[in-house]
Formats: structure tokens, C-alpha cells, sequence
């Protein structure tokens, strides 16, 4: 069965996401002493006793704010109350009950979900009467804890299990992490929102307005997926004044680290810039697979070549990554949407592959005949043995009599014929080059039968 949704909601700034950190038992929301900081809804597993489920972060509710960013935290809050299946409601032991309070418990009652009132910041035994003042709001009785120093959080979860129906069964199966990356503004959240088939992200105008890196489960073609919206990366020294989306860039690239897949969008409108470069060449240092969406193409005045300029000119600026899927859609009309998913399975795929070594010999043999490899002052590069040590990516080692002779030209030659042989052309691929010691591995034998290469 699917594990138990948690809601963590409340006014902004009463500790939420301390409080979200210290169950799920690492920094995974954004912590900064400023209301309205987590905008979004984010997800983590967690666990207590026997019981494991899906801890929900959510952006503070102001009934008071009236601008787009605010109303928009309201309706993601109000998402995540509907999706839950327990509300922990967390309240500022130290203020007491404000007005916001108030309208928020009331939106809690209309409801009907079982709701596990906390106070927050109660760390001295001087505190503990002002609890009782919570029970004015109607929910019920009020848990005492400090996120801060993890005091009452065992009281709490009791409560919040004692309203699951029953355990969660343990998910062994692994889901294939799909993260959406790049510059602020170029439609990452809409691209999400498209996939999904529901308003899991805010959509703004305004750059910036994702800033963690938010995680939303989803199956398609009966496969389970883990889609991942990630703050717009931004150059080093547009964010070094502003520490709240410098730690959302290191999400994002953390992101990156640990995705399967990346789909990394690209605004049609500007073309490809150094920035968009920089992240593709995280990307590709990653060993990740990736897809580059080109977005907004339905802003682009198009004729018939339009197209192959758009290629050859992101083809020149990403030489790198020439491997690189590439398809022009428009997340807000949805145009060739539905082709994303299957291009980034074929990718993954071929970043799992795996070569026998028997066969991965076979064609290196078939291209040093082809092409042999040039000559160094008088020595000619031999190449022995061939296997693979790695996927994600794959990763190909060769047993050479000498690596310093291998030329980077040869190199990427024998790159290209790996790609093409194995139907590699989506993925990086690693070829590492190491001189071979004494009785190391066997030589390769020639598909001619005429003995070996030495």
C-alpha cells in the first residue's frame, strides 16, 4: 500500500521546516529565520516505530496576503491538506494564538482530516502553561515540542500513527528519479505541471519562485517515476548576496547528483547562453542522462529552417555533449510534451547498459583493423583487453601497452565506434585508458584467427 501523506502546515515562520528536517533526519528544507521562505510543497520519507511515511513540507499560510506568490502559497498548502491523510498543525508556542492561527485552524476543521495540534518552541518549563490557550482553537489538545532541540517529537508521532489504519509495507522497488533543470525562468515548473496533470508547482512570472527542489511521485506506461523541480540555477555572482537561493542552487545541483534522468530546459526565446552551458556541463560531468528541452517554441517565429538552425547552433555551444536527445516543445500548450517521457526512458536505459566482455572485445578488435591507431615517436599504441567496470554511465576500460600514446583524437574515434556498435548514442560514456602490467590480462585475438594484435 502506499505510505501515509503528513502534512506539516501553519503560519509562516512558526518552524516548519526545522521542524520537517529533524524527522526526516537530514537538511532537506530550506531553514532561514524569514517568513515565506518555503513556497512550495516538499516531500520526504520518514519513519517512526514501525511505521514509515511521506512527510509534507508546506509554504506558511497568510490569510492576510492578497499578492500572487501569496495566494499561490495558500492554494499549495491547501493542496497538500487535501492529499494528506494526517495534519500536523504547527503553532509558535512563544507568540501564542494569532489571528492567522485562527483562520488557519478553521480551514483545517472544514477539512474533516484528523489534525495533531503542536506548539512549537516550548524549550523551558516556563512555557508549558501558554499551551493551554491552544485549546481555544478547536482541534484538539495541544503537544508541546521544540523542533530546535527534538523535545516532544516522540509524543507527537505517537499521535500522528495512532490515525494511520494500519503499517505501511516497505517499498523495496527503486523509482527512476527524473530531476528538470535550468536557468530561472525558462518554464521548469509548468514542464512539471504538464507532466503531472495537476498544479503540483507554482507558476510565476517572477524568476526565482521555485526554490527547493520538490519531489512528486507519478507512474506513466505502468512505470513508477519520481519527478524533481528544481530551483533555477543562477551564475555565482548573481546569487552571492542572497544566502536563501544560494542554498537553493546547491539543491538543485545536489538535485543533479542524485537524479537518473535530467531534463534540462532551455528558453527558445533567448537561445542557448554560457549559463545554459555551465549547467549542461554539470550535467554531463555527472555521467547523468539527460534530454534538452528547448521550451517556449511556440514564441519562436519558425520557417523551414528554423529547426536545423536551432540545432546547429546548440549543437556548437554543447560540442561536449553531441550524445544529447533534443526535442522543441512548449510546456504551456503542451506541444510534444507527451514525446519527454519516452525519450528520457530510452536514455536511461542506455546509461544502464551493460556489454559482455567477450562482445566488447570483439568490437575493439573490429576498430583498431578499421582504424589503426597512429604512431609517437616511433611507438604504435597497442590496445590488449577490453571491459566494463561501470554503468551510470557506462564505463569502458582499455588495457593499452602504453596510455600516454593514446591520442585524444583516437580516443574519441573509439568512443564513436563504442556508440555505434551498442546503440549508445543517448548517454555519456567513460573510456579510461590504463598501460597494462605484466601477465595483467590476456590479449585480444583478431576475428581473422590470425593470432593476436602484438
Amino acid at each position: 500500500m502506499a505510505k501515509p501523506l503528513v502534512a506539516v502546515v501553519g503560519r509562516p515562520n512558526v518552524g516548519k521546516s526545522t521542524l520537517f528536517n529533524k524527522l526526516v533526519g537530514r537538511r532537506v528544507a530550506i531553514v532561514e529565520d524569514t517568513p515565506g521562505v518555503t513556497r512550495d510543497r516538499l516531500y520526504c520519507d520518514a519513519e517512526w516505530l514501525k511505521y514509515s511515511f511521506t512527510l509534507i513540507d508546506t509554504g506558511g499560510i497568510e490569510p492576510v496576503r492578497d499578492d500572487i506568490i501569496g495566494a499561490q502559497m495558500r492554494r499549495q498548502a491547501e493542496l497538500a491538506i487535501e492529499t494528506a491523510d494526517v495534519i500536523i498543525f504547527l503553532c509558535d508556542g512563544r507568540e501564542g494564538i494569532t489571528s492567522a492561527d485562527e483562520e488557519v485552524a478553521d480551514l483545517l476543521r472544514r477539512s474533516k482530516k484528523p489534525v495533531v495540534l503542536a506548539v512549537n518552541k516550548v524549550d523551558n518549563a516556563s512555557l508549558e502553561d501558554s499551551a493551554y490557550d491552544f485549546y481555544s482553537l478547536g482541534i484538539g489538545a495541544p503537544i508541546t515540542i521544540s523542533a530546535e532541540q527534538g523535545l516532544g517529537l516522540g509524543d507527537m508521532l505517537d499521535e500522528v500513527v495512532a490515525h494511520f489504519y494500519e503499517p505501511a509495507q516497505d517499498e523495496s522497488g527503486e523509482t527512476t528519479r527524473i530531476a528538470v533543470v535550468g536557468k530561472p525562468n525558462v518554464g521548469k515548473s509548468s514542464l512539471v505541471n504538464a507532466l503531472l496533470g495537476q498544479e503540483r508547482a507554482i507558476v510565476s512570472d517572477i524568476p526565482g519562485t521555485t526554490r527547493d527542489a520538490i519531489d512528486s511521485p507519478f507512474s506513466h506506461d505502468g512505470l513508477d517515476y519520481v519527478l524533481v523541480d528544481t530551483a533555477g540555477i543562477r551564475r555565482k555572482r548573481a546569487i552571492a548576496d542572497e544566502s536563501i537561493e544560494r542554498y537553493s542552487v546547491i539543491r538543485s545541483l545536489g538535485a543533479i547528483r542524485r537524479a537518473d534522468v535530467v531534463l534540462i530546459m532551455i528558453d527558445a526565446s533567448t537561445g542557448i547562453s554560457e549559463q545554459d552551458a555551465k549547467i549542461a556541463g554539470y550535467v554531463h560531468d555527472e555521467g547523468k542522462a539527460c534530454v534538452l528541452l528547448v521550451n517556449k517554441w511556440d514564441l519562436i517565429e519558425k520557417d523551414t529552417y528554423t529547426v536545423d538552425k536551432f540545432k546547429k547552433s546548440i549543437r556548437s555551444e554543447l560540442a561536449f555533449m553531441s550524445y544529447i536527445p533534443m526535442l522543441f516543445i512548449s510546456a504551456k500548450t503542451g506541444q510534444r510534451v507527451n514525446r519527454i517521457m519516452e525519450l528520457a526512458r530510452m536514455a536511461y536505459e542506455q546509461n544502464c547498459r551493460r556489454v559482455t566482455t567477450g562482445t566488447l572485445n570483439d568490437i575493439v578488435t573490429e576498430a583498431v583493423m578499421a582504424n589503426e591507431p597512429p604512431t609517437d615517436k616511433g611507438r604504435r599504441l597497442k590496445l590488449y583487453y577490453a571491459t566494463q567496470v561501470a554503468i551510470k554511465p557506462p564505463t569502458f576500460v582499455l588495457f593499452a601497452n602504453d596510455a600516454e600514446l593514446m591520442h585524444f583524437s583516437y580516443k574519441r574515434y573509439l568512443e564513436n565506434y563504442l556508440r555505434k556498435s551498442f546503440g549508445l548514442d543517448a548517454t555519456p560514456v567513460r573510456l579510461i585508458v590504463r598501460t597494462r602490467e605484466k601477465q595483467e590480462a590476456p590479449t585480444v585475438r583478431r576475428k581473422d584467427g590470425g593470432g593476436t594484435d602484438e
